[in-house]
């Protein structure tokens, strides 16, 4: 599983750059409040030097996460996809079983974001959309019930 390909965005990728570098740039802040807090005597009860092992370990685990998600990136440009059917990076046009159109555009875990209109491939709702074509209905479990949804149109922007 550690070379599955993750899908993102390129907006998503940068994003992830971006938080890579800021962790990057608190390590040394870390190592000096730890070296600062070490200075203090007893670590067995220096609160400052514990809470700074705690965040060095964090920002090093956070690091080695977002190093492994980019290395398995897989960007994606949905401006360069076309077809008929319902694929990653795909916006769709849905109208909900009370008419009321909706519009969700399929991308990756971190770039998800519902009240922005974007829902993750791997979501309840993207999973039943993903291969599905203009005119399909899909069902789909929620907490609150079933929704059904027509699929209205399908745009690679």
């Amino acid at each position: 599983m550690a070379s599955e390909k993750v899908p993102m965005l390129a907006e998503g990728y940068r994003l992830l750059e971006e938080e890579l570098k800021r962790l990057r740039q608190e390590r040394p802040e870390i190592v000096d409040a730890i070296e600062e807090a070490r200075a203090h005597g007893d670590l067995s009860e220096n609160a400052e030097y514990h809470a700074a092992k705690e965040r060095q370990g964090q920002v090093e685990a956070q690091i080695a996460d977002i190093e492994d998600r980019l290395a398995r990136a897989l960007v994606i440009d949905p401006t360069t996809l076309s077809g008929d059917k319902v694929v990653f990076g795909a916006t769709v046009n849905l109208v909900d079983e009370d008419d009321k159109p909706i519009r969700y555009q399929l991308v990756g875990q971190q770039e998800a974001n519902a009240k922005n209109g974007r829902i993750s491939y791997n979501s309840p709702l993207g999973r039943a959309l993903i291969g599905r074509q203009v005119g399909d209905e899909v069902e789909v479990t929620t907490p609150s019930g079933d929704r059904y949804y027509e699929i209205a149109g399908i745009e690679f922007v």
